[in-house]
This record gives C-alpha cells, sequence and structure tokens, in this order.
C-alpha cells in the first residue's frame, strides 16, 4: 500500500521564497509516502509576460530541486511540485518528482491553453512515465485532463498511477467533477490529483483536489476554497488489471485488447 496526500495550497504569484518554503513544510509535516502538489507551485500562474514571469522560473536541476530531494531523502517520501523552469531563453511548465532514492524526473507540460503563464511556455514533447520504489507513474500537469490520450499513452505504457497537478480555475469545474474521474475508469489506474486554490490577478482557483480509484470512484476529495490537505492509502496493483471477467464466455471486457488502433488514425491527424 502507498499511502498518497494531494496538498491544496493558495499559492502567492511571484512570491517563490514563500511558497518554496511552504511547500518545504508542507513535506516535511505531511505524513504520507507521496506527496502530490499544484501546478506552478513555486511561481503561481497568471503572469502577463514572459519576462514578467522569467525571474521566478527555476533552473532544473537546481537548488530548489536540490531542497526537494533533500526532504525527500530524510522523510522517506516522495515530491510532485509543479514548477516554471528556465531553460536557457525558454520557459517551461514543469512537473517535478524527488523521491528518497535521489532520483528527479521530470516532465514538461505538452499540451498548452492559451492562459496565464502558458501563453509564454516552450511545450514538452514526451509523455514519460516513471519507475519508482512503488510503482510506475505518469504526471498530468492541468489542461492535459481534457485530451484522453495523454492519460490513455502513460497508461498504455503500463502507469499504476496518475499524477496531477493542476491549476483549475473557474470555468474548468467540467475537469474535476467529471473529466478526471473519466480518466481513471477508461484505463483503471488510480489518480492523485491536486489543485490550488485562492485569487490571482482576478482569477479565482476552485480546489476540489481529490484521489480516485481505478474504477473511477472518488474516494478521497476536498471542497472549493479551503487551503488543506487530503491522503488515502492507495494497491496500486488493483491498476494492473485490464481483463475483467463479470460472467465467463458470456460478459468479459479487457479495455486495452479491445482497442482498434486501426481506426484511431484520425486522433493523430494534425488540424
Amino acid at each position: 500500500m502507498v499511502k498518497a496526500a494531494a496538498v491544496q495550497m493558495d499559492i502567492q504569484l511571484g512570491q517563490t521564497h514563500l511558497n518554496k518554503e511552504r511547500i518545504l513544510a508542507y513535506a516535511q509535516n505531511t505524513p504520507a509516502d507521496l506527496l502530490v502538489f499544484p501546478e506552478c507551485a513555486n511561481s503561481g500562474y497568471c503572469f502577463n509576460s514572459l519576462e514578467d514571469a522569467m525571474p521566478h522560473a527555476e533552473v532544473v536541476p537546481g537548488a530548489f530541486t536540490d531542497s526537494l530531494l533533500s526532504v525527500a531523502r530524510d522523510m522517506g517520501r516522495s515530491l510532485a511540485v509543479g514548477i516554471l523552469e528556465k531553460k536557457g531563453a525558454a520557459l517551461r511548465n514543469t512537473a517535478v518528482l524527488a523521491t528518497p532514492e535521489g532520483n528527479l524526473r521530470v516532465y514538461r507540460k505538452s499540451h498548452l491553453p492559451y492562459l496565464g503563464v502558458d501563453r509564454f511556455v516552450t511545450p514538452g514533447s514526451e509523455l514519460p512515465i516513471f519507475q519508482t520504489a512503488f510503482g510506475r507513474v505518469g504526471m498530468i500537469i492541468c489542461y492535459e485532463c481534457r485530451f484522453p490520450e495523454v492519460a490513455r499513452s502513460m497508461s498504455l505504457q503500463g502507469a499504476d498511477l496518475l499524477i496531477g497537478l493542476s491549476n483549475w480555475p473557474v470555468g474548468a469545474m467540467v475537469i474535476p467533477t467529471l473529466l478526471v474521474a473519466a480518466r481513471a475508469a477508461e484505463n483503471h489506474v488510480w489518480i492523485v490529483s491536486s489543485n490550488r486554490v485562492g485569487l490571482e490577478q482576478g482569477s479565482r482557483f476552485i480546489g476540489k483536489s481529490m484521489i480516485i480509484d481505478p474504477d473511477g470512484q472518488i474516494i478521497a476529495s476536498l471542497p472549493e476554497g479551503n487551503e488543506e490537505t487530503v491522503s488515502a492509502d492507495l494497491d496500486l496493483s488493483i491498476s494492473k488489471a485490464k481483463h475483467f471477467v463479470r460472467k465467463p464466455k458470456a460478459y468479459e471486457i479487457d479495455l486495452f485488447m479491445d482497442r482498434r488502433p486501426e481506426l484511431y488514425g484520425t486522433v493523430t491527424q494534425e488540424g
């Protein structure tokens, strides 16, 4: 069993020192094997230009990720944190996973809305999964929950758990109320989803962090508006089952083997 927790934070725009201090405090004081923080938790999200955002971005690896690795090692916890990353002249919307073994896994958001800092971000070009001590993990950042191909690609690679790091604002309620559970059920995979709260540049963020089991059932959740954490024990071995026999030779389904990839060519066409 893995105890996972979603940290629903109120993040302060541009207050990187304060935000990072609070992330590290949660990481030290929240009893869990895995802690999941929101998107852009180090910096905030609603920047109005690349020039405004870049001073608040991190080098990866760098001082902040070194701090995450130190806490992960000392506390025996894995930490998934959304950060702004600077890579040369490029800005990335990035999720890092720091593990107690000293590994730093990095995913860069590949599907970008025309919204907030994502207007100035260079997209990632891979959908990787990462081996950890407790299982195979994929990371999905915010808007990407609207694309079933992201969760499916990671699940086909053997993900036991999908980590969601988000900044869902007012207007995106369909994601926590419908789409996250759909992604879990259609792939029969656990999802731990952390979303922020608070007000930033006139945008209010809705919270609704949650943990969803492979049947698409919400087993733990937080309401709108409050800064707090939610946790649950996850049996990740359940995610490995994709073939279900409801009645032998009469009612059987296999979520992956029953696919017809030869029919899906239009999904990968541009435009």
